[in-house]
């Protein structure tokens, strides 16, 4: 496997040491940001291979920052996949439409995560 690098961007502390735990045990790099605004930054500086965005986070919500990043030409192509915590009917239907790679919903779980990371 080749080691890539992946951005959580999640404003729970929890979570992104339980992402990173996760991600770094099976080889990959991980970058964290607490906030819209951090993720956005993080993301055109560092260039990495996948996002996990969470959609509710201070500052800059998700859709919001991956609004921006696909506006970008440095970060137009770079994978998102939503994360949320208030999972609801049709919530992954509206993500895929709005151009998010994939949709989790929290708790996350462990063979989903790593199964649409590897892909």
């Amino acid at each position: 496997m080749t080691l890539r690098r992946i951005l959580i961007v999640d404003d729970e502390e929890t979570n992104q040491r339980l992402l990173k735990a996760i991600l770094e045990a099976k080889g990959y790099e991980t970058l964290q940001a607490y906030d819209g605004t951090e993720g956005i930054k993080l993301a055109m500086e560092s260039q990495p291979d996948l996002i996990l965005m969470d959609i509710q986070i201070p500052e800059i919500d998700g859709i919001e920052a991956f609004k921006i990043l696909h506006s970008e030409p440095s970060t137009m192509n770079i994978p998102i996949i939503a994360l949320t915590s208030y999972a609801m009917s049709g919530d992954r239907e509206k993500f895929l439409s709005i151009g998010f790679r994939d949709y989790l919903a929290k708790p996350v779980s462990i063979n989903e995560l790593l199964g649409l990371v590897d892909s």
